[in-house]
């Protein structure tokens, strides 16, 4: 063993001893303010009180992730542990599970589910990212299955994606525990033409004027957005984040459209058609191509 080594083992000693301690303060701080003469308000909260603010603190991370700002990021990653502590100190008073169960079953579930890395043989060979995954959805599938009692309604393969994920991403893992089973595109440009398909579709149907609620056009917009999540999939590329650029790309460039007018005294409300895509060209070529 190299000097090297033992050093830079010391040092994983050192970080992990911190990163516990922290954690054990975070969660006796929670203890705390839940114990009797603590605070009134955190004394009050319960699992439906702490919903939006789970909520609100997931897409807190995601906008300091894509903002690129590591301060930032560490905040709301601190917040982010918070609301799971928040929660599981409501779950052991309630004399259901503990923050160290929540911890141990994650733990538990990352071992068995990276068998390629915990428990490899010396011959096996190595796996590509892709075949990680397709390992990682079919485990996962295994695992739900086995999950299911005889004399209960018995668990699927879809049964787990939370109705409450953002539609977007719950087609994006709909399509993945489907994918997982082998009930699949075989390659992206299948589902390409699949989203063609369902283009002419919903053409169809807006020349027809079936428009609105509940009409047949809504129903092959939905098809249409399936599908396009799945390409997402086939691609790599996870759609929620995706559409989230795009949000803000178009917000900036809109923006900008709007402060040029507001510059020369007018107002988008007086402005043509033809003067708002002028400027708005005239923005995508001083903004160029955006990388996020």
């Amino acid at each position: 063993m190299t000097d090297t080594t033992i050093t830079d083992g010391t040092k994983n000693d050192e970080r992990n001893s911190t990163a516990a301690a922290q954690f054990t303060r975070l969660v006796e701080i929670m203890r705390t303010l839940r114990a009797p003469g603590g605070c009134p308000w955190d004394r009050e909260q319960t699992l439906g009180s702490l919903r939006p603010f789970v909520l609100e603190e997931t897409y807190e991370v995601l906008e300091a992730i894509d903002g690129g700002n590591a301060d930032s990021l560490r905040e709301e990653l601190g917040d982010f542990l918070f609301e799971a502590v928040f929660i599981a100190q409501l779950s052991e008073e309630a004399g259901q599970f503990s923050i160290a169960d929540a911890l141990q079953a994650v733990c538990d579930k990352l071992v068995r589910r990276h068998p390629h890395v915990f428990a490899r043989a010396k011959d096996d060979p190595s796996l590509t990212t892709g075949e990680v995954l397709e390992r990682w959805e079919a485990i996962k599938a295994r695992e739900r299955q086995a999950a299911g009692r005889p004399a209960a309604k018995p668990k699927t393969t879809l049964s787990g994606v939370p109705i409450t994920l953002p539609s977007l991403l719950r087609a994006y893992e709909i399509g993945a525990r489907a994918a997982a089973v082998g009930f699949d595109w075989a390659q992206a440009g299948d589902v390409l033409d699949k989203i063609e398909e369902e283009v002419a579709e919903l053409r169809r149907e807006v020349e027809a004027g079936e428009t609105g609620h509940l009409s047949r056009a809504e129903e092959e917009m939905g098809d249409l957005l399936f599908a396009l999540a799945n390409l997402s999939r086939k691609l790599g590329i996870e759609p929620e984040s995706a559409l989230r650029r795009a949000n803000e790309k178009f917000t900036r460039r809109f923006d900008a459209v709007e402060h040029a007018f507001i510059s020369r005294g007018a107002s988008l409300q007086q402005a043509t058609l033809d003067e708002m895509e002028a400027e708005w060209q005239r923005v995508k070529r001083n903004q160029g191509h955006d990388t996020f």
